[in-house]
Parts: C-alpha cells; sequence; structure tokens
C-alpha cells in the first residue's frame, strides 16, 4: 500500500501538472475563475500538504509556491509536463525558465508564474508582482523570492530562490541550523557557562539584566499592552570595551537563558573588498533573522560603523552606502542586535544616537581579577603555599580571556610534567607568556 504522505504529494504535483497543461491550452482564460482547484481543506498528511493547509493560501499563492519548490521534488517535472504539450520541441518562451550551472531541468523564474496564473493578460501579469512584494507573506517569512536579474533584463526574468531552511521544513520536517557560508556570514554562540562565571562591574551587570528583561516581556509590552504603535520594533545595545572584557560571553548567555539563538557576525570579514558585495552578504542573514527571534552580535563593529570617510572616489561613495543599507536593517530589524567594539570612540556619533543603549565593559579590577581566578581554577590542581591570589591580582592588569589563557597553559604543563601543583614560577611564566604575546611588559 503507497505511504499516505507519497500520495498526497502525487496528488499536489498532479495538480500543478494540471495547472499547467490548462494555462497552455488557454493562453487568455481567466485564472482565478477557470483553471482547475485544489482542495486545500483535505491535505495534511505531507508537510509541504500541511503547510499549504495551515497557511491558507490562495490558489494564486498555491501554484506560485508550488512552482517555486517543484523542481526540489522532481528535476525533470517541467521539462516533463512541456515536452508532453509539444512532443516535436518548443523554446515556448512565454513559459520562461532557465537552467541551472548543475541542474539540468528548468527553473522556473517570475515569467513562469506570470505566463501560470496570468497567461497573455497585461494586467493580470502586473498583479503577480504583489507575490514578490517585501510586504508578502512569501518575503516576510523567507520563504522565496526572485533572483536579482541580469542588468538591463526584465525584473521577473530572475529564478524562484526557495530558502533553504523552508526546503527542510516542508520535505523532512526538521530544519537543521545554518551553516556559516559565504550566502550566511554569521555561526551560531552557544556556552556551557552560567551568570555566575560572567564576572563584572556592578554597573554593566545592572544594564545587562535590562536586556535580559527587555527580551523577556517586550513582545508583551507591544502586544499585550499596545505600545506597537508608539515604539519602534526591536533593540540596539553597543558593547564596548578590551578585547577579552566578556562581551561574547554576555551575548551567548543572554541567548542561552533567554531561550533565542545567537548568531555572531564577523563585520571585519563580511565587508567585501568588491563594490556592493556588503549587501549582498548580509541580506540573506536578515531576511533569516527577521521572524525568528534570533539575537545578531555584530562584532569588529568598527569595520563599518567606524568614522565615516569623505567620498574621494566611487568606492568611498559605494562604502558609504554599504554603512547606509546595514544601518537601515540595523533599524528595522524586530529583535535585538548587539554592535561590539573595542574602543567606544571608533564609532561615528551618528551611529551611536541610535542606540537605546550602550554598555562598557571594562578591564576588570583587581577584586574581578581575583574572582576571576579563584572562579576558573580547576579544583584538581594544587595551588602552591607561596601563591597569594590577592597579591598577584593587584600587580598583573589581566582580562578574564587573558587569565583564562594563563590557566589553560599552566594546567596543561602540569599534567604534562605529572605535577598535580600549580608553583609560582610555573604561573609567572604563565603571565610573561600572555604580557609577550601582548607586547606588553609587566
Amino acid at each position: 500500500m503507497a505511504n499516505t504522505k507519497e500520495v498526497e504529494l502525487k496528488k499536489i504535483f498532479n495538480f500543478l501538472e494540471t495547472i499547467i497543461v490548462w494555462r497552455i491550452r488557454n493562453n487568455t482564460a481567466d485564472f482565478d475563475t477557470q483553471s482547475p482547484i485544489l482542495e486545500l481543506k483535505k491535505l495534511g498528511k505531507s508537510n509541504l500538504g500541511r503547510f499549504l493547509k495551515e497557511e491558507k493560501l490562495s490558489k494564486t499563492e498555491t501554484v506560485a509556491l508550488l512552482l517555486a519548490v517543484v523542481p526540489s521534488f522532481s528535476p525533470s517535472f517541467l521539462h516533463d509536463t512541456i515536452s508532453k504539450e509539444f512532443p516535436n520541441g518548443t523554446d515556448f518562451i512565454q513559459f520562461g525558465g532557465v537552467k541551472g550551472h548543475n541542474h539540468r531541468g528548468i527553473l522556473p523564474t517570475g515569467e513562469t508564474v506570470q505566463f501560470i496564473i496570468g497567461g497573455t493578460n497585461f494586467s493580470h501579469r502586473l498583479q503577480c508582482l504583489h507575490l514578490f512584494s517585501e510586504d508578502h507573506l512569501f518575503a516576510k517569512r523567507n520563504i522565496f523570492y526572485i533572483e536579482n536579474a541580469t542588468y538591463g533584463e526584465p525584473l521577473t526574468s530572475g529564478k524562484l530562490i526557495v530558502d533553504t531552511e523552508f526546503l527542510y521544513q516542508i520535505t523532512t520536517g526538521e530544519i537543521p541550523a545554518p551553516k556559516l557560508s559565504t550566502q550566511f556570514p554569521a555561526e551560531k554562540l552557544e556556552t556551557q557557562l552560567n551568570w555566575n562565571d560572567l564576572i563584572l562591574s556592578d554597573k554593566t551587570l545592572q544594564q545587562i539584566k535590562e536586556l535580559e528583561i527587555w527580551l523577556q516581556q517586550n513582545e508583551r509590552l507591544f502586544n499585550d499592552w499596545g505600545m506597537n504603535t508608539r515604539l519602534k520594533a526591536g533593540y540596539r545595545v553597543l558593547f564596548h570595551g578590551p578585547p577579552g572584557t566578556g562581551k561574547t560571553l554576555t551575548a551567548s548567555l543572554l541567548g542561552k537563558y533567554t531561550k533565542k539563538p545567537v548568531y555572531r557576525i564577523d563585520l571585519s570579514t563580511v565587508v567585501s573588498k568588491y563594490i556592493g558585495e556588503t549587501e549582498k552578504n548580509l541580506s540573506n542573514l536578515f531576511n533569516k533573522a527577521k521572524h525568528k527571534n534570533w539575537i545578531l552580535f555584530f562584532d569588529e563593529a568598527d569595520a563599518i560603523f567606524g568614522k565615516r570617510t569623505n567620498v574621494r572616489d566611487a568606492h568611498d561613495k559605494y562604502a558609504n552606502q554599504e554603512v547606509s543599507y546595514l544601518l537601515q536593517r540595523v533599524e528595522s530589524h524586530p529583535g535585538l542586535i548587539i554592535l561590539a567594539s573595542n574602543f567606544r570612540d571608533n564609532i561615528d556619533e551618528a551611529f551611536t544616537r541610535r542606540f537605546q543603549s550602550l554598555i562598557s565593559f571594562e578591564m576588570p579590577g583587581p577584586k574581578q581579577r581575583e574572582e576571576i581566578w579563584k572562579t576558573n581554577l580547576p579544583k584538581k590542581l594544587i595551588i602552591s603555599e607561596d601563591i597569594r591570589w590577592e597579591e598577584i591580582s593587584k600587580k598583573y592588569e589581566l582580562t578574564g580571556s587573558n587569565i583564562l589563557n594563563i590557566i589553560q597553559f599552566c594546567a596543561l604543563k602540569v599534567l604534562h610534567d605529572k605535577s598535580k601543583t600549580l608553583t609560582y614560577s610555573l604561573l609567572l611564566q604563565g603571565i610573561r607568556r600572555e604580557f609577550l604575546k601582548e607586547n606588553r611588559t609587566h
């Protein structure tokens, strides 16, 4: 007996085939009143059928979506369907579609959607454009979009690009976490540490607590208390301070304790030397994050939000355009965006005015350094009696990251020497090594 999911998928794509054949044979017929119908209420066995049913898509939306996803289910579907109607072969320009680099079948374009829904009726074809607008469900949910057409060619000649996560949703039903790539320039941040492991000043901790409260209560404030008409969506904050003072760990902990994924974007690697590439690299990221409640952590923010350059040449002009694009996306993002910089003064004041909060991560003081030492030492490590953590903490100005590096170096050396004791001389060796790495004297 055939699998019920398989039966339903065949039913769905048989409907699409019927629609395509109907349009080929009826170029001028009205789509809304004369085309075949798919009963969405009877669907729900397959992941694709369940999506169509739950979203209550119109017939127009259903057909557009099926055209976009069908190559992923059946590579030869569109080619085979057209070939049945034209056994002697034809270019059939009205249908649109292009060949891919690896895919040997027909890849649908915006023109394909226009033909199936609008036929040869100009006004009906133009009405299809709303399916590709930023206000439509397809764009808002990042389901599919039209690839930018080659310069000088019709806008709808671009391929229909289906989001990878959506394809997993309607096929396997399991959505994997996106991986770092040129198309998705971000990596997921996770931590096994807890709030107790984050040692900062009371002032900084209080400001971080305010961020946690926003993440927990903002949705209620907007929806239940009706503040969505008075307040701008999203929250923008700048973390500034020396490297190794807890900026990345703080972002990771905020995500961990509010159950929101955190993605780190290194802006120094995203900014492309090729004009116009930065916008392209970031667009896909924002589209994915928009409705997923992600926290976006932009590291090395100076790379884009630094002091703006005067326009001296075409490259400067485009560089400033890329800053404007990123700023626009940052301001319109409905979630929490954290920008991190080693120096607050490196960030243009025109940008800092747009942040709701600026949080300083200062070098830890002696008491904080002592706490970091004691909190992070392995429990199995025996500490030599001549080591006084209070004195060490007062004498050596180190960040939390520095201290962890020293502890790792010393612990590995102790294990290698088949010892269990951290001696004063080994500790000093680790400290000198860390200072030397940063070209500092102690």
